[in-house]
């Protein structure tokens, strides 16, 4: 086995805009993963906010090489490196060599198929209120809008992206920019903007005070989950989990903690960082186990991979193409 691992910095279309910070780059780590004739590939940018950059996980995949190129299984490779960007670039390099290996998709190895049409949300990040209705106008046709906010007239941006798109789904996602009881007092007025889902609304540790039902709208935990021991908190304050793979540290820890998430009763959102179509190909197998999808990394970024995901003008992705993975 020969590992190869390099740093790739994608331009984006336009400064993204999160409650946390402003980003103009999407800033990844390819894997590529070479046994004879066939090469597997995985893409990753990390989590920032855990204090990964491109150079961290490098390192992470360069301290680990040895054992790589000697073979390693994906259940070994959870054992070898901890949750994050580094691990989930091997394990869906690992996933798609095995594909190729064998000639079946990774959704058949993954045992969930690939019968479900996935449609992705396309994220709106923060901007002026004229600016997220003009947004909205331009997305219209998505069947899920993605709304990302902060405590800066959240109503009034959530307004004008209904007007712009008045029959798209919405997601709005506030980056733990707000308190609870910001989030209560907000309820009634989402629900009548008729928003589907609220993510992370609220600091990871001052989520205490969150009571399962008492939010007209379903509350997606993000920030706050990371592995399946997080699951026995969040149950009785969340009533969603958004799994992303460079947190979980791959495809395989994430449907391990989407089973089990499921078993808690909890709802399954798949999310991503912001890659390009390799990184967002191994979400889509998750995707099949999950209600919401938002996997619009690609369409973020003013460039991507050769036989790159395709979206259709309401989000719904094609598979990916064998050339670009799984």
């Amino acid at each position: 086995m020969k590992l190869t691992v390099q740093t790739k910095y994608w331009k984006l279309s336009e400064p993204f805009v999160i409650a946390r910070g402003t980003y103009t780059t999407s800033d990844v780590i390819i894997v590529e993963l070479q046994d004879g004739p066939h090469i597997g590939r995985g893409e990753a940018a990390g989590v920032d906010y855990h204090g990964e950059t491109p150079d961290s996980m490098v390192a992470q995949v360069e301290a680990v090489r040895g054992k790589i190129e000697a073979g390693v299984t994906r259940a070994e490779l959870l054992k070898l490196l901890p949750i994050g960007g580094a691990r989930n670039a091997l394990d869906a390099a690992l996933w798609d060599l095995e594909a190729k290996r064998t000639g079946r998709r990774a959704w058949d190895l993954a045992g969930v198929g690939n019968t479900r049409e996935i449609a992705s949300a396309m994220t709106i990040g923060i901007r002026s209120i004229e600016g997220y209705e003009k947004a909205a106008r331009g997305l219209g046709h998505y069947r899920w809008i993605k709304i990302k906010v902060n405590n800066d007239d959240p109503l009034g941006c959530i307004e004008a992206v209904r007007r712009g798109a008045p029959n798209s789904r919405l997601i709005v996602d506030a980056n733990q920019a707000w308190d609870v009881p910001t989030l209560y007092s907000l309820g009634p007025q989402l629900a009548k903007l008729r928003v589907d889902l609220l993510e992370q609304p609220v600091k990871v540790g001052g989520d205490k005070d969150l009571e399962l039902g008492r939010s007209p709208i379903p509350v997606c935990a993000d920030e706050s989950i990371d592995t399946i021991e997080d699951l026995q908190y969040l149950k009785t304050r969340y009533e969603f989990v958004n799994i992303k793979l460079d947190k979980t540290g791959g495809l395989t820890a994430a449907l391990e903690l989407a089973h089990a998430a499921r078993a808690e009763g909890m709802r399954l959102m798949v999310g991503c960082m912001v890659t390009g179509s390799v990184g967002m190909a191994p979400g889509m197998v998750l995707a099949q186990l999950c209600e919401v999808v938002d996997l619009d990394g690609p369409l973020l970024q003013a460039e991507d991979w050769e036989n790159p995901i395709q979206y259709d003008r309401t989000g719904v992705m094609s598979w990916p193409s064998p050339k670009l993975w799984g």
